[in-house]
């Protein structure tokens, strides 16, 4: 179990509501592309309390770089695509280091899938412990400027190597000063960074409890979110 998996929940049966088109939402989305099994609901739902902060956040942004937006890649994810995605990215992993996943040993196989969990949280069932994105209160993001385009920000969303890594890039590059910018207007409105992940915020789930009593450890944090 990891440390913050130990923070309790207590659940604030807020609803699920759709990111609006204010925001830009990277469509066909990819893991629905692949056959990801979202059933009824789409990748852009979230708490309602998470929409609110997200609509901070891009007023914050728009007052440094009038004209850009944040743009949307990801959010709501059920734990039934949890398990297809960290399925996929395994296989995927493997194969571009030139090996068979059927050829694995179980141990070899583990290794690797330790690797694939620095990104991707374990896709179980257990209600004490939900994957961030099962929560609804998790969200992926970049950027786009006045003109639509995406910003260039080191790597790939899901990229699995240190360059993803929050602060991969000194703040002096283009690159570091880019995710700077994303991480500020984020913070702002209260949210919190997955410390593997440039791209990956949320707000009152596990690991923003755990994130917030990590930096003032008599503010008691708990989850007001869980499992969808």
């Amino acid at each position: 179990m990891k440390p913050y998996q130990k923070v309790p929940i207590a659940e604030c049966y807020e609803p699920l509501v759709e990111i609006s088109t204010q925001f830009d939402r990277v469509t066909p989305h990819p893991y629905a592309k692949l056959g990801a099994p979202y059933e009824d609901k789409s990748p852009f739902f979230v708490r309602k309390g998470i929409l609110d902060r997200l609509l901070l956040a891009n007023a914050e942004l728009q007052k440094v770089r009038p004209g850009w937006k944040i743009q949307i890649f990801d959010a709501y994810r059920p734990v039934a695509v949890q398990k297809f995605m960290v399925d996929y990215t395994l296989e995927e992993l493997v194969n571009a280091n030139g090996l068979e996943l059927a050829a694995l040993s179980d141990m070899q196989r583990e290794e690797w899938l330790q690797q694939v969990y620095q990104f991707w949280a374990m896709p179980n069932l257990n209600l004490e412990t939900p994957p961030p994105h099962s929560t609804g209160a998790a969200i992926d993001i970049t950027l786009i400027n006045q003109n639509g385009n995406v910003i260039d920000m080191g790597s790939e969303i899901d990229e699995i190597s240190a360059r993803s890594f929050p602060h991969h890039y000194s703040e002096e590059t283009e690159y570091g000063q880019q995710r700077k910018l994303l991480a500020n207007a984020m913070i702002t409105a209260g949210f919190k960074q997955h410390w593997n992940e440039w791209w990956h915020f949320s707000y009152g789930d596990q690991i923003w409890a755990w994130l917030t009593n990590q930096a003032d450890a008599s503010a008691h944090a708990i989850a007001k979110y869980g499992r969808v």
